[in-house]
């Protein structure tokens, strides 16, 4: 089955891709299918904007099955400030990874409570235009600096220390990072759905 991954941001393609491996998908993405045009994100919760982003490139690919994610972080002592806003807080969704992080980590500086929870809610528009979604939590905390190297587009993943673990994000094994983030938690949910009705 033809499956779209209906994002842009590399980093979440990759890291969609990894949890879907071994499953009959030939899984495809928007620049792949010539696929211009962005998503509205005017929703007021990550289900509302993953459930717009999958209708969109749903509709845009000629009505291909489609999952789309909508993810962000919540710092405690940022209050409302990020979460379905998080890239475009701060310096801004036109700025680069580089941009971005280094104005969140120096705003963070001055903030002594370092709490964060990371929030990913995957949507599947499936061929019978049937939808599903899929959520998936990761409380941690954002260290002072960039600990490791990290996916394109996803620079906090270098900074945010998760519950349990002994390093960031970005440096877990797959295996670790799958089973332990936001995206892939709601990716493993997905993938149990998937296994369950490709049979």
């Amino acid at each position: 089955m033809q499956l779209l991954i209906g994002t842009n941001n590399k980093g979440k393609i990759i890291e969609i891709s990894e949890v879907l491996s071994g499953l009959e998908l030939d899984l495809t993405h928007p620049k792949k299918l010539g696929i211009k045009s962005d998503p509205e994100e005017t929703g007021s919760s990550f289900k509302e904007n993953a459930i717009q982003k999958a209708q969109h490139f749903y509709t845009a690919s000629g009505k291909i099955p489609t999952i789309a994610d909508d993810s962000g972080i919540i710092i405690e002592a940022l209050d409302n400030e990020l979460g379905i806003h998080t890239r475009r807080w701060g310096a801004g969704p036109t700025a680069s990874d580089e941009e971005w992080i280094e104005y969140f980590l120096e705003r963070m500086k001055k903030e002594k409570n370092k709490r964060a929870a990371f929030v990913c809610t995957l949507a599947y528009l499936d061929h019978n235009e049937e939808l599903h979604t899929f959520e998936g939590r990761c409380e941690g905390v954002i260290t002072e600096r960039l600990e490791a190297d990290y996916l394109p587009g996803l620079p906090i993943s270098a900074c945010f220390l998760p519950d349990g673990e002994k390093a960031v994000f970005s440096a877990l094994t797959i295996e670790q990072k799958n089973s332990t983030s936001h995206r892939g938690r709601a990716s493993q949910k997905l993938r149990i759905h998937l296994e369950n009705n490709l049979k």
